[in-house]
């Protein structure tokens, strides 16, 4: 095979845990799980951020999150760094996205040279935002997101239904206009599924309502001084049971609807004949608690929030059913698919490419990376708390550090549910010392701190500027408030559906 064609499949905040291919006994996810079964799936995959943009930003140029200055969801990728998608372009590909990319700003491609349905959300920070009628706030870390949730349709799942659409359209068109010879595609498929609200349709709540299991871990299972502030903060401390278990339902129902999403595409791949050509990459930008240690949503580095699913398939060239130790991120996936390519490496990078490692479990690669969380405080949900932090990983270690609060050190080897802190067990001074090293050495919180004030200072021109200026918003996905419902009756949610909610 020379170079294959590309299809990356990249959802939003599915937790790695949810799905067949890793181990969930509940979820129906037979068409992911196809893929880990042909392919290699990646056991300790994080992301580069637990938050959507920074996260996607930083999967785009193979840079951490401080590198270029986007830790927010407020926060302008330059257009000027190059992505994966400009190494592709330059190497004889036309990269194509179809749905969610999340970037902010003007430029709404950052290297793709096409792009189909967009996202629901403005391109611009003080643009308005699109409704979500009576379930307004509970796609956001917000309360109600978890007393709303259950049965019902958000626009999220209905945006998703058009993604899939457009993307079997798309490989038909390219099915039929292909000529022996033309050059491979570069499909991006961005499902914004299953990221909160915690609403599926009635059908599909119905079935997994009674069938998850509760959190394996509980609130007293909670260790560090910011997640227990953030719990209050957040008003998640006292989530009833038929709250909780309602949101659980919801969410394995989503990843349900993802995965048939899913199986559309494949089948329109198969359907053209380039299945077994076709480099098929499955991930997802973050995790979600879903309840574990009472938390909820992404924002932290416990493994249900930084950890994400990572799966590849390419007969021939990758083996199948095999799985990866290895620890990598998303911004070494880039990288990855940049050499699946035959193209170079991307410049001025952070991520290493782990094709090789894909290839053969027994490749060289060095167990380390990285991941974080910053933030002003100027997003209602932050609390009012700007917060600095980062963790890395490294072999079976993993440090966490906060601007305001004691580090946490966790040995995954022995603790895999991230119960006991290590921190202060003497035994333990050298590793930590050797990690702390590592994670401040080109890191440092009080200078991001600053750096953060001053572009807040330029980002709330920006804001000011687009609610006057009200500039012309393009890949933007319409839809109507009411296109979202949900039943009031189960949900207890009354006043929120008579009265919805501006965001």
């Amino acid at each position: 095979m020379s170079t294959p064609n590309v299809l990356f499949l990249f959802s939003d905040q599915h937790a790695r845990k949810v799905s067949g291919a890793y181990g969930d006994p509940v979820v129906r996810t037979p068409n992911i799980d196809r893929l880990a079964r042909e392919g290699v799936r990646f056991e300790n995959a994080y992301c580069p951020s637990p938050i959507c943009v920074p996260s996607r930003m930083a999967t785009l140029t193979a840079r951490w999150p401080h590198r270029q200055e986007c830790w927010t969801n407020d926060d302008m990728l330059r257009s000027d760094i190059p992505s994966w998608l400009h190494k592709a372009g330059a190497a004889g590909y036309d990269p194509v996205l179809v749905g969610r990319l999340h970037a902010i700003g003007p430029d709404q491609l950052h290297g793709y040279a096409k792009r189909q349905v967009g996202d629901h959300s403005p391109n611009n920070p003080g643009s308005r935002r699109q409704s979500m009628g009576v379930i307004s706030g509970a796609n956001d870390p917000n309360r109600q997101s978890l007393e709303c949730a259950g049965p019902g349709l958000s626009a999220y799942q209905v945006k998703d239904e058009e993604v899939a659409a457009a993307a079997v359209q798309w490989l038909r068109e390219f099915g039929a206009a292909r000529n022996a010879g033309d050059r491979p595609f570069c499909l991006t498929v961005g499902f914004m599924l299953p990221h909160p609200p915690y609403v599926v349709d009635k059908e599909t709540f119905g079935f997994y309502r009674g069938r998850v299991p509760a959190p394996e871990l509980d609130a007293g299972d909670l260790v560090g001084e910011w997640h227990a502030w953030w719990r209050t903060a957040r008003s998640i401390s006292d989530v009833s049971f038929e709250d909780r278990d309602r949101a659980r339902a919801a969410y394995w129902g989503l990843v349900h609807r993802l995965d048939e999403m899913i199986g559309r595409v494949l089948a329109a791949l198969e359907e053209i004949g380039e299945l077994d050509s076709t480099l098929i990459v499955y991930a997802s930008d973050h995790g979600d608690h879903l309840g574990e240690r009472g938390l909820w949503w992404k924002h932290t580095f416990f493994e249900e929030s930084v950890k994400v699913p990572l799966i590849m398939r390419l007969p021939g060239i990758l083996p199948a059913n095999e799985t990866r130790d290895q620890v990598v991120n998303l911004i070494d996936l880039s990288q990855t698919l940049v050499e699946a390519m035959g193209a170079s490496p991307l410049p001025n990078a952070d991520g290493r490419s782990f094709w090789p490692v894909a290839r053969d479990a027994s490749a060289p690669w060095n167990n380390e990376t990285f991941s974080e969380y910053c933030t002003d405080s100027v997003p209602h949900w932050t609390g009012g708390r700007a917060v600095q932090q980062r963790m890395i990983r490294a072999d079976d270690w993993k440090l966490l550090i906060f601007d305001s609060a004691p580090p946490l050190l966790f040995h995954l080897g022995t603790d895999p549910e991230e119960r006991v802190n290590r921190a202060t067990d003497p035994t333990c001074a050298g590793v930590r010392d050797r990690l702390m090293d590592r994670l401040t050495g080109d890191w440092k919180p009080q200078t991001i701190a600053e750096r953060m004030r001053e572009r807040r200072v330029e980002k709330d021109i920006l804001a000011a500027w687009a609610r006057e200026v009200q500039p012309e918003e393009t890949h933007v996905w319409r839809f109507a408030p009411d296109i979202n419902r949900l039943d009031a009756e189960i949900l207890g949610c009354e006043e929120l559906t008579k009265q919805g909610r501006k965001e």
